[in-house]
C-alpha cells in the first residue's frame, strides 16, 4: 500500500512537470531510447495531456548498437500509440567525420551520441529535452535540476543552475539556449518497476531473464555481439541472464537472473546492493565520466 501511495505521489509530480514543459516552452522533444525510463516517460505524458495526443515528438539517437529487441519495441510502441518518432544515427557523424569511431578492448559508440544529439536540437530548434535520467542513478546526476539549462554549445555547468524552490519550475532561456528536463528525477530504479508492475506497462524481452551468448570480462557479462569486442581467449558460452539497463551494447553488461516476471525483478532490486550503471562500462572509465559527457551535451 504504501509503495503504491508513493508511485502516486510521484506520477502527479512527472505530470505536473510534463505539463510545465507544455506551458512554458515552445518546441519540447522526448529523448527515447527504448529503456524502462524512457517507456514509463511516455506513460506520463499520455496520462498528462489524455484524452489529447502526446503534444511533442520523441527522438532516438541511435548509435547503430542497439539491442534488436529494444529497436523493435521502439517501433511497435511507436507504431501502437501512433507517436512521431525522429531517429538520428551516429554513423552519420561518423561518416561526415565530426567524430572519430574509438577501437580497441573497451571501444564503444555511447559518448559519440553527443554530437548526434546536439545536431538533432539544432536541426529541429528543440528548445527543451525531456530525458528519463534519475538522481540515484550516478552522482553528477545527483547535481541535476528538473530544469536543466545547457548554453548555447548544449554544455552544462553544474554550478550555473537555478534554484527549484516549492516545487517551482523556471523556464526562462535566452536565445540559443535549450533545457534538459527530469520529470523522473526524483523517482528511484525500484520506484520506475514499481510503476511499471502497478500500470502493467510492457518493456523489452532483454529485461526479463534468457538465454543468451555471451562471455565474461573484467568480472562482468557481454552479449557476444559483432559490435563488441572480443579476444579470443574470452569464450563464448550460453548464459541466463537479464539486463538492468538497455544502452549501447557495446558498453552495457548483463547480470546472471533467474527474473521472469517484473514482481520478480522488483525482489531482485530490492536486495541488489549495486546500482543498475554499475552495469555500464562507460561510467567507470574514470571517476568523473558521467560529469564530463554531461558538460559536452551528453544526456
Amino acid at each position: 500500500m504504501k509503495e503504491i501511495l508513493k508511485t502516486n505521489a510521484l506520477e502527479s509530480e512527472s505530470i505536473y512537470i510534463f505539463r510545465e514543459v507544455v506551458a512554458q516552452f515552445e518546441n519540447p522533444v522526448l529523448l527515447f531510447s527504448g529503456g524502462k525510463d524512457s517507456i514509463t516517460l511516455v506513460r506520463l505524458a499520455q496520462k498528462a495531456f489524455y484524452p489529447a495526443a502526446i503534444p511533442f515528438p520523441l527522438l532516438h539517437v541511435d548509435t547503430g548498437h542497439n539491442f534488436p529487441e529494444t529497436i523493435k519495441f521502439r517501433d511497435d510502441l511507436v507504431k501502437e500509440l501512433g507517436l512521431n518518432l525522429i531517429v538520428r544515427n551516429v554513423q552519420d557523424a561518423i561518416d561526415q567525420g565530426k567524430v572519430t569511431e574509438e577501437t580497441g578492448k573497451y571501444a564503444s559508440r555511447n559518448s559519440l551520441q553527443t554530437t548526434t544529439l546536439l545536431d538533432a536540437i539544432e536541426e529541429f530548434k528543440f528548445d527543451a529535452c525531456i530525458g528519463g535520467a534519475r538522481r540515484d542513478e550516478e552522482k553528477a546526476r545527483a547535481k541535476e535540476r528538473i530544469f536543466s539549462v545547457r548554453d548555447d554549445f548544449g554544455q552544462w555547468d553544474e554550478k550555473n543552475q537555478r534554484p527549484e524552490l516549492f516545487d517551482l519550475l523556471n523556464g526562462n532561456i535566452e536565445l540559443g539556449q535549450n533545457v534538459r528536463v527530469f520529470p523522473i528525477s526524483n523517482w528511484t530504479e525500484l520506484d520506475v518497476w514499481s510503476y511499471i508492475q502497478q500500470e502493467n506497462i510492457e518493456i523489452p524481452s532483454i529485461y526479463f531473464s534468457h538465454t543468451r551468448k555471451t562471455f565474461e570480462r573484467d568480472g562482468m557479462i557481454w552479449s557476444a555481439s559483432d559490435c563488441v569486442y572480443r579476444d579470443d581467449n574470452e569464450e563464448v558460452e550460453d548464459r541466463v541472464v537479464r539486463f538492468r539497463t538497455v544502452g549501447d551494447m557495446t558498453c552495457t553488461a548483463a547480470v546472471v537472473s533467474e527474473a521472469v516476471t517484473i514482481q520478480q525483478i522488483v525482489n531482485e532490486i530490492k536486495v541488489s546492493r549495486i546500482s543498475e550503471r554499475g552495469a555500464r562500462i562507460d561510467d567507470k572509465r574514470s571517476e568523473a565520466a558521467m560529469e564530463k559527457r554531461k558538460q559536452q551535451g551528453y544526456f
